[in-house]
């Protein structure tokens, strides 16, 4: 059964660089699970900037905006580092729409965590915290807010291990 450990913070708070780091300190081959999709040219330009820094180091990568769980049985590697949830979550919600719900995010969290527990060697999964600000003016930011607090919740009971990110400073809480 793989380790499970969820890295989370708030934006540029060092989270992909440490679940980077972690992977790249553990044995075995190592995949990176991309859920960001190409909106436009920053984005493409944040991309490119990634991959260049996993370039020449061992890195094989899937590109998957939806379905983890496909992506997860896709891999053999030992190290599976999902980047990030976030997206993942914003992904769903304009893929399956309004019917995106909190009972529907719990199920694919589950299904994820079940995937996850199927493997060996680790699985590290970055996500955003969101909860730490201003409430949203509007209903759609909420609407995303509450749904990435519902994953975030999920897989950090299901994970053996969460890391919370300041700074570039990383602090386990679990």
């Amino acid at each position: 059964m793989a380790l499970i450990a969820l890295i989370t913070g708030g934006c540029r708070s060092g989270k992909s660089r440490y679940a980077l780091e972690r992977a790249e300190a553990a044995q075995g081959s190592r995949t990176l699970i991309a859920t960001c999709p190409r909106l436009d040219d920053e984005m493409s330009e944040r991309i490119s900037r990634h991959q260049k820094e996993r370039q020449g180091r061992g890195w094989q990568t899937i590109e998957e905006q939806t379905d983890l769980v496909g992506a997860l049985h896709d891999t053999d590697s030992a190290v599976v580092l999902v980047d990030c949830l976030s997206l993942w979550i914003n992904n769903m919600m304009y893929v399956d729409g309004h019917g995106v719900d909190e009972d529907f995010v719990a199920d694919r969290c589950e299904r994820f965590l079940e995937a996850c527990h199927s493997r060996e060697g680790m699985v590290l999964a970055v996500t955003n915290e969101v909860g730490l600000g201003i409430v949203p003016d509007n209903a759609e930011a909420r609407r995303y807010r509450d749904l990435l607090g519902r994953c975030n919740q999920t897989v950090a009971a299901g994970a053996d291990e969460v890391v919370f990110m300041v700074s570039g400073i990383s602090s386990q809480i679990k």
